[in-house]
């Protein structure tokens, strides 16, 4: 689903993956409605039929489109058999964590035969985001044949990873070398000469993927909705979660090129290997013409996944500066581990789990939120660790013993307009992985990464303080580790998690506890009257 918050040119949009926001520049200020209706509906991919969660019966879902400065009501009405909410990725909810969307964070879900409006302002913010559902069974933008809410009980009970997506897709197409998919192709006219702006969103449950177009070059000038210093690339690295807009110019000999996808991964992690691709097709060409098909990097190519982040930096120019914290209030290291927990009906009498610092998140039964906002006793505590308990070498050899996790619904709280810098130190507790995390509620600047343990004595003087990369979501490199910082303005109560479904699910999140300031413009708004009860 998308967001549209910005303005370049060009008459196009890509959403790769599915669903998306459009913010554009102020005018003046608005009021947008939109109805959202949520519906089984049954859905036909790889000559497979099966009934999936859809918004207004479409997959992907309805497009928003709003100016910066504009307010925005959405009204979600729950048609299906799942309790579910909708998260507005990216968007800062200033003081308005109501709005924000994750299940039993910051509100309950939306309970079968309910409704709830989402009532909410756009400010200082410009670009591509997008939205998606927290709490149901989704399949976001890759294609599973069978249903994949009985795929995860099964896994679940017998303590493994469920299998793998049997397609990605395009715009909810997985082009056409999968089975019964040439109808399912997406394609986009283009006319020579003319330049486009790709909005393109890694949408992927469990995977970041490299992205190329046959013949034609990239310029990166947007990611996760803040402008970047352009540069031109033949190929993108996106991570789950995270959104990128490319300039690219029609400037080829007129034919069919192919525009393809394809997971990267550098760990020996299983992962849905296959190619999605759609077709940018030349205005006035048959579509007999057999594409070109571009050179993706191979699969497990980190180095031209460290290559492509690096170049990634803040526009900060006058109009758009990089307002990255110099001084540093509190600094945190945490630990992403997997780890095992007993389980006694589990094929090896074990359960998959994963932890930060090594607690592996419980959800609550209400939402955060709500027992902050009212003071209720005995939902969380705010004790979260800054700092690893236990240190060790985290990127050494394979860990394979003593993977037990303590339990906890606990948080981090942060004094209001403290300046934050959060390490995130990947582990090898039973693997190293590439983790990509998103923060709600906040920006930040990606000031530092590196391979290997970090190195509080010097791998600070090697930070970007001047113009690095801003946004919500983080690709934490395998076996390695990324430095964000971010002032702590936004009062309430602030998701912290590994977008990879699989490590959610299995308790790889955490969330910041930010207090109000001195003044009623610095705290948390009332809830609204429609909040859906617990």
């Amino acid at each position: 689903m998308a967001m549209k918050l910005d303005g370049y040119l060009g008459p196009f949009f890509l959403f790769i993956f599915c669903f998306a926001w459009f913010l554009t520049f102020p005018a003046e200020a608005a009021v947008k409605k939109y109805q959202f209706d949520i519906k089984v509906k049954n859905v036909s991919r790889l000559c497979h039929a099966k009934p999936i969660v859809t918004v207004n019966g479409r997959f992907p879902g309805p497009t928003i489109y709003v100016r910066e400065g504009d307010r925005v009501l959405v009204n979600v009405t729950n048609h299906a058999q799942y309790n579910m909410s909708i998260h507005w990725h990216g968007l800062k909810q200033f003081r308005n964590g109501w709005a924000d969307g994750p299940a039993n964070i910051t509100q309950c879900p939306i309970k079968t035969g309910h409704s709830y409006t989402y009532d909410f302002n756009v400010t200082g913010q410009r670009g591509t985001l997008w939205w998606h559902a927290h709490f149901v069974a989704k399949s976001y933008c890759e294609w599973w044949n069978s249903d994949i809410e009985t795929l995860v009980n099964q896994a679940n009970k017998l303590g493994l990873p469920p299998p793998t997506s049997d397609a990605h897709t395009i715009n909810g197409k997985p082009g056409p070398f999968f089975p019964c998919s040439r109808k399912h192709t997406f394609a986009m006219e283009v006319e020579a000469g003319k330049t486009y702006l790709l909005r393109i969103i890694n949408a992927a449950l469990n995977d970041g993927l490299f992205f190329a177009i046959a013949g034609h070059n990239m310029t990166v000038v947007e990611i996760d909705a803040v402008y970047t210093k352009p540069f031109t690339t033949r190929v993108i690295l996106i991570a789950p979660g995270q959104t990128t807009n490319v300039l690219v110019k029609a400037d080829q000999p007129p034919s069919r090129y192919f525009i393809e996808a394809r997971p990267f991964m550098d760990a020996p992690v299983r992962v849905d290997n296959k190619t999605v691709t759609a077709i940018l097709q030349y205005k006035g060409i048959p579509s007999t013409v057999q594409p070109s098909m571009p050179k993706l990097p191979a699969p497990n190519n980190t180095n031209v996944a460290l290559r492509y982040n690096s170049r990634l930096k803040s526009l900060n120019s006058p109009q758009f500066p990089a307002k990255v914290p110099l001084k540093v209030d509190r600094h945190m290291l945490y630990t992403i581990g997997l780890g095992a927990s007993p389980c006694s009906t589990c094929q090896n009498g074990t359960q998959l789990t994963a932890s930060l610092n090594n607690i592996t998140f419980v959800m609550p039964q209400i939402g955060l939120l709500q027992a902050h906002y009212f003071n209720t006793k005995g939902v969380f505590r705010t004790d979260f660790p800054d700092q690893p308990q236990v240190p060790f070498n985290y990127t050494g050899a394979p860990l394979t013993a003593n993977l037990g996790t303590s339990l906890g619904t606990r948080l981090s709280k942060v004094a209001f307009n403290s300046t934050i810098e959060l390490v995130l130190q990947d582990t090898n507790l039973l693997t190293v992985e590439s983790h990509p995390f998103h923060l709600h509620g906040f920006n930040f600047f990606v000031v530092g990464s590196g391979v290997g343990n970090f190195d509080p004595s010097n791998d600070p003087a090697k930070f970007n303080l001047v113009d690095p990369p801003e946004r919500n979501t983080v690709g934490v490199p395998t076996g390695g580790w990324t430095a964000i910082r971010f002032r702590a303005d936004n009062p309430g109560v602030w998701f912290m998690y590994c977008h990879l479904e699989l490590h959610t699910m299995w308790g790889l999140k955490m969330a910041f506890v930010v207090e109000n300031g001195k003044s009623p413009e610095e705290s948390i708004i009332p809830p609204p009257k429609d909040l859906p009860p617990c």
